[in-house]
C-alpha cells in the first residue's frame, strides 16, 4: 500500500493545535525565531506526544514582525548557525519531556531561499546533520534542499503543500501573488492525489489556515479512499 507523512506547522499561535494534532502524523514546532517560545514549543511537543507525532523542528529567519516570510539577506554562516541553535534548543525541549525530534523543516523565507539557493540549502543540510545526523530533512520535492541533504549524507522527505498553489517550474507560488492560498479543498485534495502519485514523501498543511482543520479532515478522507497508508515518514 503506498503511504504518505501529513505534517503541519504548529505551535505558532494561531489556536488550532488541539484539532489538528490527532489529524497528522508529524509537526513542525516554530523554534521562537518567526513564533513561539519555550513554553509553546513544550506545550506543542507534550501534545504530539499525546497523539504519538512525530515532532519536528521548524527553524526560521529571525523575523517575528513578518512571520519570518520576508527574504533576508543572510550568509550560509550565519544560516548554518539559525538552524542549528533552533533546532538544539527543540532538542533540549523535546527530551525534557520524553521526546525526540525527528525531522527538521526550514519555515517561510528560509525554506523558499534553501529550496533555490545551493549555497544556503547546504548551510541548512550542514546544521541539521551537526544537530544529529539521524534527522530527516523536509524540504520541497525536487529543490535544491533535498539535494543538498542526500549530499551532507541525510535522509530526506521530498515535500508537497496541499493549500499552496504552484508555478510551472515546480517551486511554490509566492504569497503575495493572488491564489496562492488554496481555499477549495476540492482543489487541495485533487492536487494532493496528483503529487503523491509523483512520489513525494510528505504533504503539508500550514496549521495557520482559517479552513486548516477542515482541509485535514477531508484529505484524511481523500487518502484513505484512494488506499494510501497516512504515517509518519520513515524507512
Amino acid at each position: 500500500m503506498p503511504r504518505i507523512d501529513l505534517n503541519c506547522d504548529l505551535g505558532e499561535g494561531a489556536g488550532q493545535d488541539g484539532e489538528l494534532m490527532p489529524l497528522i502524523t508529524s509537526a513542525n514546532i516554530a523554534c521562537g525565531a518567526h513564533a513561539g517560545d519555550a513554553d509553546t514549543m513544550r506545550a506543542t511537543v507534550e501534545l504530539a506526544l499525546r497523539y504519538k507525532v512525530a515532532v519536528g523542528a521548524h527553524p526560521s529567519l529571525p523575523d517575528r514582525e513578518n512571520f519570518g516570510r520576508i527574504e533576508t539577506p543572510v550568509g550560509p554562516e550565519e544560516v548554518r548557525l539559525l538552524v542549528l541553535s533552533q533546532t538544539r534548543l527543540l532538542q533540549i525541549i523535546a527530551r525534557q519531556s520524553g521526546a525526540a525530534v525527528t525531522h527538521v523543516k526550514p519555515h517561510g523565507a528560509l525554506y523558499n531561499m534553501a529550496a533555490r539557493d545551493a549555497e544556503i540549502a547546504g548551510a541548512v543540510a550542514r546544521a541539521v546533520h551537526e544537530a544529529d545526523p539521524q534527522l530527516v530533512l523536509f524540504g520541497l520535492a525536487g529543490s535544491q534542499l533535498i539535494a543538498a541533504g542526500k549530499a551532507a549524507g541525510l535522509r530526506v522527505a521530498g515535500e508537497i503543500f496541499a493549500d499552496r498553489a504552484y508555478l510551472a517550474d515546480g517551486s511554490l507560488q509566492p504569497r503575495n501573488q493572488p491564489g496562492a492560498m488554496i481555499a477549495d479543498a476540492r482543489v487541495a485534495v485533487a492536487q494532493v492525489l496528483r503529487l503523491a502519485r509523483e512520489g513525494a514523501d510528505t504533504v503539508c498543511l500550514h496549521g495557520d489556515g482559517p479552513q486548516a482543520v477542515f482541509f485535514a479532515r477531508k484529505l484524511r478522507e481523500a487518502l484513505a479512499a484512494a488506499r494510501v497508508e497516512i504515517k509518519p515518514f520513515g524507512p
